[in-house]
């Protein structure tokens, strides 16, 4: 649905914050309801910049496609609700200081899939999307978690690290649980098309289904439509592609 009658749809659905409590305190997660029952769950993985209003409204779109969704606040160690404007990468950092490691972060998706655990869902059952920062964060969950679907959309540091606390996680490939979707742009300044590429052959030898798409004419951020970035044609695409994935694999709910 696209136009005034989908803005309204998505107000008027059910969301909530919850909290959960995670080995180092409680955290927010945002979460938004479908109308009638849910065919799955999906954790949606914030970017660089916290829940903000888009993150939000992408939780409200997967719910608008029939899944229970929550977006958990990784943020919750430096500041619950914490969001930082784009392009301000000094803040950025702070808070990734204080998300500490990938254990925090596997921690933090565990309490979130405890959650809809007890919501009803098994994991077969519950999908995982994420972007920029938890484009990264998806992959590294499928690499160490059963769940039923994983879709990262930019997620860099996967091939080549970007950060201390989080290393390169492409040696995972070999290891997936999850199947896993990647998409990225090849004008992505901040991810190589070579390590794009690199990522693709290690994926060949999966266990599990695993697939890399490319947009030749989309940059970092391409599918945020609050960032100038954005390309309406890789983002329609990326986004059919994956409810695509979701459907395919997750388990009827």
């Amino acid at each position: 649905m696209t136009g005034p009658n989908r803005l309204i749809s998505l107000r008027r659905m059910p969301t909530a914050d919850r909290e959960v409590i995670t080995p180092d305190g409680p955290m927010r997660i945002y979460e938004a309801v479908p109308e009638g029952g849910a065919r799955g769950a999906v954790v949606v993985v914030q970017e660089a910049f916290g829940v903000n209003p888009h993150i939000e409204d992408v939780t409200r779109r997967l719910a608008a496609a029939g899944y229970h969704a929550v977006a958990p606040d990784m943020f919750h160690r430096t500041g619950p609700g914490a969001v930082v404007d784009y392009g301000d990468f000094g803040a950025v950092i702070e808070h990734f200081i204080g998300v500490g490691s990938d254990d925090a972060i596997i921690a933090d998706i565990d309490a979130t899939l405890d959650f809809l655990r007890s919501s009803g869902f098994t994991d077969g059952q519950i999908g995982i999307v994420g972007f920029c920062f938890g484009g990264r964060v998806t992959f590294l969950v499928a690499s160490q978690r059963a769940l039923g679907a994983a879709v990262g959309f930019y997620g860099g540091g996967i091939v080549t690290a970007r950060f201390p606390q989080f290393p390169a996680l492409v040696d995972g490939a070999q290891t997936m649980q999850t199947p896993w979707l990647g998409l990225f742009g090849d004008r992505d300044e901040s991810i190589p098309v070579d390590d794009v590429e690199q990522l693709r052959a290690a994926l060949a030898g999966a266990p599990v289904d695993a697939e890399v798409v490319r947009y030749a004419n989309a940059e970092h951020g391409f599918h945020c439509d609050a960032r100038p970035s954005y390309d309406a044609d890789a983002a329609a695409d990326a986004w059919s592609r994956t409810l695509d994935w979701f459907d395919r694999h997750l388990a009827a709910g």
